[in-house]
């Protein structure tokens, strides 16, 4: 039976019976008239001929063929396979900043993740885990990215066909600066600022040009390490942006206007010398008086977590106390149902340029949240290609010390390299399959059966959330889980047996790719503390408190399962950040010493 590559192609015909001999020479020819990065694969008895438009379109055409001859049925079928990109730029972001900041054999493992999906852009999103010159209270407990890693890591990449491109962020998530003394000056509010009732440190630097001066000099120092002239100033999320310091000259001009003189001031200098600058969009796209002012070489990036069907299930079940809690926020809940359409509404109307950029949905999770990441690639998928976008940045994020394993973000990642490749012809791939066939190399098929269906947890749990999975919640804020973030206890039940059944299919896997140790054991760590999760849901009473004989039973499994993550992480993570990591367990760990005392 003739076999189809991955990601599967536009165009692919067959014929059984004859194939290209075993030595059949391979002929190359050039052909202008071939979509960019695109190509056309014949083989037959006569022989193998490449027709391609690129050196890209060489490569990916010869790693189809490479596929094609794994096949024990290629001398024996004649392939005539035409394909190219839906998206020329086809990336995939990993948050290096959260805690978790890979060693060098797991980024060297990202880039044999990113060839197979035919990703050609890798941007590492780093705040305070550069080792950048005279920051050393910064980074200095952080296990730091050097720039010999990221010089290395750059000609890595580059023998690979992908562009490794600077991401640092310049306005918001900036505390792990402005926490130190030499630093504290710079926050627009240096009281910091309240969310969802909980105070937080100071995350947004005031927009002066002083500051812009200070980060500007950050990218200075991190960017020659990358020969992709294309450039990530982040600037997301500057949630105290008004409240503070620059509250007076916000009333005067606008929160638009003042944060975007910010952000093109820092722009501008790397558009000069003929970067491309990306940033994220989401106040941007917020500000119709704005929609001019883009100036040439910059890209609003329209980043989006969740599905449209996970946004519609999570609207219509809220209750009018979670609704007022998204209106206090400044949320539009009608429009929430929209998916990208909706964060890109202003963009869309003006006929703006814009990249997409979903979520792997592996942050926030344990297990990964896999029915909303397809989904939420599937819809940044159609956005972009309604309107045009030549861009699609896949995002890991990290959020709350980065507990999922990288694993977990393994299928996510092919599924968006494959959407973002040839929409149409990936909806329905099988992951799982690919997973354990070309990646892990797994001739049980278990290991990729199990990551997926592991991260189908989320769903069977019954209680949407954005963001974010029940059982996440229940492990980091056990004693302020709001009622619609607990799920039934025949939905615990069920996915209780559902991670038993899980961690009793491992033991037969048989991954041979060089980490499937560890990717055998990380699983199995993250199932454990989901089912960990679950039985902390199952015995927390709805005030929050605790039995105290099951508190105790729980702790006691708790601290076992701790030290087992500090080991996993170390299998995959330098060493810095696993600390503040393992602390934001702290909540749950202090509950049950209380309820067992």
């Amino acid at each position: 039976m003739p076999v189809t590559p991955f990601p599967r192609p536009k165009s692919m015909s067959t014929t059984t019976g004859s194939g290209p001999a075993a030595d059949a020479t391979v002929r190359v020819v050039l052909d202008a008239s071939i979509p960019a990065q695109g190509f056309r694969l014949q083989t037959s008895a006569d022989g193998i001929t490449v027709t391609h438009a690129d050196a890209a379109g060489l490569r990916y055409a010869l790693a189809t063929l490479d596929q094609l001859r794994a096949d024990r049925g290629f001398a024996t079928t004649s392939y005539d396979i035409s394909d190219h990109p839906d998206f020329g730029v086809r990336g995939f972001m990993l948050d290096v900043s959260r805690d978790r900041v890979p060693t060098r054999r797991t980024l060297a493992r990202w880039v044999e993740v990113l060839e197979l999906a035919r990703i050609n852009s890798f941007e590492l999103y780093t705040e305070h885990t550069y080792a950048f010159s005279g920051q050393q209270v910064v980074w200095q407990d952080a296990s730091p990215l050097t720039a010999a890693d990221l010089q290395w890591l750059d000609a890595l990449c580059a023998s690979k066909g992908i562009d490794l491109v600077c991401n640092q962020n310049t306005l918001g998530h900036m505390e792990r600066f402005l926490k130190h003394p030499e630093h504290a000056g710079r926050a627009e509010n240096e009281d910091g600022f309240t969310m969802r009732g909980h105070h937080r440190p100071p995350s947004t630097v005031e927009p002066t040009p002083e500051n812009a001066a200070f980060v500007q000099g950050l990218l200075e120092d991190v960017a020659p390490n990358f020969r992709t002239k294309r450039i990530n100033i982040g600037a997301d999320e500057p949630f105290e942006l008004g409240t503070g310091k620059s509250a007076q000259r916000i009333a005067e001009v606008g929160i638009g206007t003042v944060y975007f003189e910010y952000v093109t001031s820092i722009m501008q200098p790397w558009l000069d010398r003929g970067y491309t600058v990306e940033f994220w969009a989401d106040v941007f796209g917020d500000h119709p008086e704005l929609m001019d002012r883009v100036p040439p070489g910059a890209i609003p990036v329209v980043w989006q977590y969740d599905s449209p069907a996970l946004l519609a299930e999570v609207v219509d079940a809220a209750s009018p106390g979670q609704v007022q809690e998204w209106r206090s926020l400044g949320v539009d809940v009608t429009a929430l149902r929209d998916g990208f359409r909706d964060r890109a509404k202003l963009l869309l109307e003006a006929g703006i340029p814009f990249w997409v950029a979903p979520g792997a949905s592996n942050w926030n999770s344990l297990l990964g949240r896999w029915d909303n990441a397809v989904a939420n690639m599937v819809d940044a998928a159609e956005v972009g290609l309604e309107n045009g976008a030549q861009g699609y940045l896949n995002t890991s994020w990290g959020d709350h010390g980065h507990w999922d394993p990288p694993s977990v973000a393994f299928g996510p990642v092919l599924f968006g390299g494959a959407v973002s490749w040839s929409l149409e012809d990936n909806r329905d791939v099988d992951v799982a399959a690919v997973l354990s066939q070309a990646l892990l190399l797994d001739p049980t098929g278990i290991t990729g059966e199990v990551l997926i269906r592991a991260g189908k947890v989320c769903q069977q749990l019954g209680a949407p959330l954005l963001n974010s999975s029940p059982l996440c919640l229940a492990l980091r804020e056990p004693d302020d889980l709001k009622p619609w973030a607990v799920p039934s206890a025949d939905a615990l039940a069920a996915v209780h047996e559902t991670l038993l059944a899980c961690l009793a299919d491992l033991p037969a896997a048989e991954p041979a790719a060089a980490d499937g140790d560890v990717v055998l054991r990380e699983l199995a760590q993250a199932l454990r503390l989901s089912d960990l999760a679950v039985r902390v849901l199952q015995a927390r009473a709805e005030d929050g408190s605790f039995e105290p004989a099951a508190a105790a039973r729980l702790l006691t499994e708790l601290d076992a399962l701790l030290e087992e993550q500090r080991a996993c992480w170390l299998l995959r993570s330098r060493p810095g950040g696993l600390a503040d990591s393992v602390a934001e367990f702290g909540r749950l760990r202090h509950a049950l010493l209380r309820a067992g005392s």
